[in-house]
């Protein structure tokens, strides 16, 4: 009896065990993929530089003359306290004898910008950069503006073109939001591109020299 009453436990506790497992099915589906965020691209009319950005954002309008745009993301606050990303040629070519301005100078330039605007100006970090190919220096600083009383974070980027030109692309956010646009701001970075040149119509065959073949020397006469 003892014996019955044994297996009879001994069979229920595995049937238990059983239930248990079968609910709990291994999970042999793949981890969902993160889909990639679709982007726009601009590009400056006339050949000038390209850029992508979240497609979610807005583009607020030209500046510098209609040399940049500016792009954002939804917000509800008033605009003049908005998050955003310039990109714009800032500097261009220098013409005859003019000397062109250094990345070094436009960087002191726009700190002194900054320093009379604002107030506990403080530098978080300037670093030199490579962007498409080209030298450039980043500058990031942090400070609290007179006009809006709002503490700004500001990450911008100096790229010296192939002529002497400057582009700037420059991040202007609150703290707070620093961790979220920053690797937003590090993409548009990564595909801001100058469209390589075409060369002049029939300049390949003016820069290339015809091959002509000489003229075979006639074999000497036999004698």
């Amino acid at each position: 009896m003892r014996l019955s009453l044994r297996v009879a436990i001994l069979l229920v506790l595995a049937l238990s065990l059983t239930a248990v497992a079968a609910g709990q099915k291994p999970s042999t589906a793949p981890a969902p993929l993160h889909k990639p965020v679709p982007r726009k691209r601009y590009c400056q009319p006339d050949g000038g530089f390209c850029f992508k950005y979240p497609g979610s954002w807005t583009m607020l309008g030209e500046v510098y003359d209609g040399n940049g745009v500016v792009v954002a993301p939804p917000q509800k606050l008033d605009k003049a306290l908005w998050d955003e990303i310039t990109v714009a040629l800032i500097v261009p070519p220098s013409e005859g004898d003019e000397e062109p301005l250094s990345l070094d100078v436009i960087i002191e330039q726009a700190s002194k910008s900054m320093r009379e605007g604002g107030q506990a100006f403080e530098t978080l970090q300037r670093q030199q950069r490579t962007v498409d190919h080209k030298p450039a220096q980043m500058l990031k600083v942090r400070y609290r503006e007179k006009a809006t009383d709002r503490d700004w974070v500001e990450e911008m980027v100096f790229i010296q073109g192939p002529d002497r030109e400057i582009y700037s692309i420059a991040l202007k956010c609150s703290p707070e939001s620093l961790a979220r646009l920053g690797p937003v701001f590090a993409g548009v970075l990564e595909s801001w591109v100058l469209p390589e040149p075409e060369p002049p119509a029939g300049a390949e065959e003016e820069d290339t020299p015809k091959q002509t073949t000489p003229p075979s020397k006639a074999p000497p006469p036999s004698h």
